[in-house]
């Protein structure tokens, strides 16, 4: 149910005099979300919904549509031709100077920029400063209750031992037969999956060699036999409603021994994973704010300084939450700037590469902020080497 009083605490927090939320046809799911509005309902009319820092929430909706809101608190105007729906528009944010859209200036974080540009000059013709609802959207969206912090530790856990699963599999499947395909270790890890109750929207990632070059590779057929490098990218969540993932990736050699050349540009990454961590820890171990773009960026130097920063190809990391990917703040400052603050109860992964022709190494942890502000690296012990696969199992 929409909680007006958690709105309107969260905005008066954030400094915006309201929040002014509007759609077209579905094109705004976030407010959608928020609002907690029916996708099952047929919605082909422009609406929107003010909810001031203090007082009466206002909403606009069209004759045709005109329950489309109902659901929600505050008094309403119904609308019918253009120069109504821009009337009501005006009514509607009132005298507020500072308010909350979901817009992102030059598109910086196009995660959040759902509303068209219309629409914002609309809104700034009134006098109004149209400002990003990135963070209000985190606050409502990517924070987690208890119930779910627990059920990613529980994920956390059990895919921590998918990989004991997936690498004895490979092992003994190498040992007796000669090699074992990709895609038959991919399998193992979903059986594995469904006898824990967990579920994933997609299967993991098996790369073998050139294949571990790829950050989305589709896995495939290619046979995995001895003296092989092995990337294993894995995410799941209990079967349980409102439940959020654990998503990780490590790397094996099929082998007793790692070849130097692996163990290279594995260091790199782990020392970039290990400085983003640390970015997080220390910023708010010191009170200061965090934000996403930051943590990328102190991952990302160090793979710059060794000289492989063009082979590290996409961000640092992601939010996580019911969706892998979830609406709180990004990891990164490569394929956006992402400004939004690493918020209380919110979890990300920090995942750097480096993705060369002949293979490819991520080391994929995630981090959780709690209630209280401590910080979690969740998913079992940091990965500190390549697997020997066939001196472990």
């Amino acid at each position: 149910m929409f909680n007006l009083t958690a709105v309107q605490k969260a905005i008066a927090e954030q400094g915006f005099d309201g929040w002014l939320m509007c759609d077209f046809r579905g094109n705004n799911v976030l407010a959608q979300r928020i609002i907690e509005l029916s996708t099952e309902k047929m919605s082909s009319r422009r609406w929107a919904y003010f909810v001031p820092a203090k007082g009466e929430p206002r909403k606009l909706v069209h004759r045709i549509e005109s329950t489309a809101l109902d659901h929600l608190p505050g008094s309403k105007t119904v609308y019918l031709p253009w120069q109504q729906y821009e009337a009501g528009m005006k009514h509607l944010v009132g005298d507020a100077k500072r308010v909350a859209m979901e817009y992102s200036p030059r598109n910086a974080v196009p995660y959040v920029s759902k509303v068209d540009a219309g629409t914002i000059e609309l809104v700034r013709s009134f006098g109004v400063e149209v400002l990003s609802s990135g963070d209000l959207i985190q606050a409502f969206e990517a924070t987690w209750d208890d119930e779910q912090e627990a059920m990613h530790f529980e994920a956390a856990r059990l895919t921590d031992a998918a990989y004991g699963v997936a690498w004895k599999f490979l092992a003994d499947e190498v040992r007796s037969k000669g090699s074992v395909t990709e895609r038959a270790v991919q399998q193992k890890i979903m059986a594995y999956f469904e006898s824990v109750n967990m579920t994933t929207y997609s299967p993991p990632i098996v790369g073998v060699n050139e294949h571990s070059g790829d950050p989305h590779f589709d896995t495939g057929d290619a046979p995995i036999k001895e003296n092989d490098f092995v990337l294993i990218d894995l995410w799941a969540k209990m079967k349980k409603p409102r439940a959020v993932y654990s998503d990780l990736t490590r790397v094996g050699y099929v082998g007793k021994s790692v070849p130097e050349k692996y163990t290279k540009i594995f260091n790199i990454v782990a020392a970039g994973r290990d400085a983003g961590i640390a970015k997080v820890k220390d910023t708010l171990a010191a009170g200061k704010v965090l934000h996403g773009w930051e943590v990328d960026q102190a991952t990302r130097d160090v793979i710059v300084k060794a000289g492989y920063g063009d082979y590290f190809v996409h961000r640092t990391g992601h939010s996580i939450g019911q969706e892998t990917h979830g609406n709180g703040a990004n990891i990164d400052n490569l394929e956006t700037q992402d400004q939004r603050k690493i918020m209380r109860r919110t979890c990300f992964s920090i995942e750097p590469g480096i993705y060369l022709p002949e293979f490819g190494v991520r080391s994929e942890v995630n981090v959780y902020i709690d209630g209280q502000g401590k910080v979690h690296v969740t998913g079992g012990e940091l990965q500190t080497e390549v697997l020997a696969v066939m001196a472990k199992y």
